[in-house]
């Protein structure tokens, strides 16, 4: 069988024409509409001859075209690949690793290009798809540590999750549409019947705005764009009453910083979530609001620690990558790189193992080092890393965005006296950069491996 959307369409129908699905450009699109679309797709991929061995990569975000279009795809049996403009300069390289026999992208007026391309997809791993009459969906990693790989999943894995109705909120489309917590959010979204207000931007200021106008009640994000929205003054310029939950993921937060959001929103919901292109987005629930202990499961879905790293297995995990070795072990345990404590069945995550600066044999995670240098008053953003040296191996680099006028010398002396009493010698960052390059790709991750200096790109230290 096809991947059955059934029971999405069937909700779209009980929803009907009185009821907003997607917000997009300032228009609201009903169910009964998005239902209309799906079947115009429906009608569209017959007459384009696409079919179920069609390797399809849709360059959208989440428009109400984009939205039907990918679930007609997967309703015809396609392997559908997500791309946003974001990934621009990797594009032809990914369409090259995927195989894509059709691309079509959609213009801002929401009409499709449809373009063939003279390719047979060989990989293995279709063939497995092909032989289940299964949908499949690659995402591809935002390769913030290292090369973007390519997970493969089984989409209707990724559809039965959201066959169990929950309460319907109208939500921020924050996470881009090809990322595995975009993908999860408009499907959460719509198989509840709740609505999805899209954003032409996202800057502090257009998501305030867009929260004030619709009334969004959650706002899924990461760490870096809340330190970014609190440090911004966009949240004292709108009414942000409505949010009653905002979930962070996709890299670990900063204390100071979750603790700084808390005092902002304290009547929110601060809940942390945690998924990966490779299994998805987990069911987890934070201890706290103002905890960076969450637990993390839930149906099909089961974890342990292996040398301080978390491991887990799950009916939603992928396939596997169509252009690196598989991480997961023989008996089915998909090895995430992330290191955790783990406390009564909770979890405190980090950070892959990867990003881990190993100062003379003493551990080091990027993360605690920033969230203190966050509480150093006119600190804007700071990204935290490692640089080898000959003696212990690695050194602590800090890359700050500063709101003063200091030099790096003024900056050091004061961040020596901050980091005295609430950081072990060996974790002070003994190389300081200055600078006000962005720290963070598309998806709002700091992308430490791209702000690494280099002989081929040295960074600028600030003023002397």
């Amino acid at each position: 069988m096809l991947s059955d959307i059934q029971f999405l369409t069937d909700r779209f129908a009980s929803e009907g024409s009185g009821k907003t699905a997607i917000v997009w450009q300032d228009k609201e699109c009903s169910y009964a509409d998005l239902l209309d679309a799906v079947q115009y797709w429906r009608e569209r991929l017959a007459q384009e001859d696409v079919t179920s061995r069609d390797i399809v990569s849709l360059t959208a975000d989440f428009s109400p075209s984009a939205t039907a279009l990918l679930l007609a795809l997967v309703e015809r049996g396609c392997t559908v690949v997500p791309l946003t403009s974001s990934v621009a300069h990797n594009r032809d390289t990914f369409l090259d690793i995927a195989q894509v026999t059709i691309d079509i992208t959609l213009a801002p007026d929401d009409t499709g290009l449809f373009t063939r391309f003279a390719r047979t997809p060989d990989h293995p791993l279709y063939q497995d798809l092909w032989q289940g009459h299964r949908a499949g969906l690659i995402l591809f990693s935002s390769g913030s540590t290292g090369k973007s790989k390519a997970a493969l999943h089984d989409f209707g894995l990724i559809l039965d999750k959201f066959r169990e109705t929950r309460p319907a909120k109208t939500t921020l489309a924050f996470l881009l549409f090809d990322h595995i917590g975009g993908i999860n959010t408009l499907l959460h979204v719509l198989s509840n019947g709740g609505g999805l207000v899209t954003v032409a931007d996202r800057s502090p200021a257009t998501v305030c705005r867009t929260i004030d106008e619709y009334g969004v009640q959650i706002l899924p994000t990461s760490p870096t764009f809340l330190n970014l929205l609190l440090m911004s003054g966009a949240v004292d310029q709108f009414d942000l009453r409505s949010l009653d939950t905002i979930t962070y993921g996709t890299e670990v937060m900063p204390e100071s910083t979750l603790l700084r959001l808390r005092s902002r929103f304290p009547d929110a919901k601060l809940a942390q979530t945690y998924g990966l292109s490779e299994v998805g987005i987990l069911r987890s629930k934070s201890e706290a609001s103002d905890s960076l202990w969450v637990r993390l499961g839930g149906t099909g879905v089961e974890t342990r620690v292996i040398d301080g790293l978390l491991e887990i297995k799950s009916t939603s995990v992928m396939l596997g990558y169509l252009n690196a070795p598989s991480p997961i072990t023989e008996d089915g345990w998909f090895m995430t790189g992330d290191s955790v404590e783990e406390r009564d069945g909770l979890f405190r995550i980090f950070g892959r193992k990867s990003e881990m600066i190993n100062v003379g044999g003493e551990k080091v995670f990027p993360a605690e080092i920033e969230s203190v240098l966050h509480d150093i008053d006119g600190v804007e953003d700071v990204c935290v890393y490692g640089e080898q040296h000959s003696i212990v191996g690695n050194i602590v680099v800090a890359r700050v965005s500063l709101t003063t006028g200091e030099t790096t010398a003024e900056f050091r002396k004061r961040m020596m006296q901050h980091c005295r009493e609430r950081l072990a010698p060996f974790k002070v960052p003994q190389k300081i950069l200055l600078s006000k390059e962005q720290m963070h790709g598309e998806r709002f991750k700091k992308n430490r491996s791209v702000l690494q200096a280099t002989p081929e790109r040295p960074l600028q230290q600030g003023r002397k």
